[in-house]
């Protein structure tokens, strides 16, 4: 039975993509950082599923707390696939107004908090496997007024993908990203801003983590076994 790492994995995106891979079939190490009781929620649902599952608190741009948490899934079992997907919004609004230490911790997070990630867990995929990094839709859109900050970091994700997809061709691990675009999950500051912005999308409505989740689970799959350095826009035609 394949088992896969999620970090972020208890709301939102993580958890659907938790949810999915566990009716798939994976066991799942559900990475969280703060809500305990959300992480053992996802663990319930994943049971729930046929599958086995922990809640391991991992503190993504802490490189001590990424070793300690993929040393507590390699006790789990043999890993065989890695979601990067823990990430924060960091300050909103124009980056002439950004406190300077919010920045900091979010581009901390969004790609120091990856490439931490990303580094252990092929450490851990000795025999072959995949990555799928969760990119945005921002990282070609800028995000103007909002956070150009977090699109640049999602862009240096993009970019993250396509090299560690050329770096690790040779040692049977696959690497690739989704790209979501506006999606309904507890990521937004303002929780009706997927509904305030419906009107700029071209599917006229903002997505929903399952429909994440699923290009998720295709890239984890044997289905995707040829496919590599890939970046996989799920935004409604944005």
């Amino acid at each position: 039975m394949p088992l896969t790492v999620v970090t972020g994995g208890s709301r939102g995106i993580g958890a659907a993509i938790c949810e999915r891979l566990a009716r798939d079939g994976h066991d799942i190490v559900v990475g969280y950082r703060t809500n305990s009781d959300a992480a053992d929620a996802v663990v319930e649902r994943v049971g729930a599923a046929g599958s086995h599952g922990i809640a391991v608190r991992v503190e993504t741009s802490d490189a001590a707390s990424v070793d300690t948490f993929f040393g507590e899934a390699d006790a789990f079992g043999t890993v065989t696939g890695f979601v990067n997907n823990a990430a924060v919004s960091g300050p909103v609004g124009n980056l002439v107004d950004a406190d300077v230490d919010e920045l900091r911790a979010a581009v901390d997070v969004n790609y120091l908090g990856y490439l931490f990630c990303a580094r252990r867990a092929i450490r851990s995929l000795v025999g072959g496997g995949a990555i799928v990094n969760i990119s945005s839709a921002a990282a070609t859109m800028g995000s103007p007024g909002t956070y150009v900050h977090y699109a640049g970091a999602k862009a240096a994700i993009d970019a993250l993908t396509v090299g560690l997809a050329k770096e690790l061709a040779g040692s049977g691990i696959r690497v690739n990203a989704v790209a979501p675009g506006i999606i309904w999950s507890e990521f937004h500051q303002d929780p009706e801003r997927p509904s305030k912005l419906a009107s700029t999308i071209p599917f006229g409505r903002a997505g929903r983590p399952p429909e994440i989740a699923g290009a998720v689970a295709w890239l984890l799959s044997d289905d995707a076994s040829y496919t590599s350095g890939t970046i996989i826009r799920v935004a409604g035609g944005m």
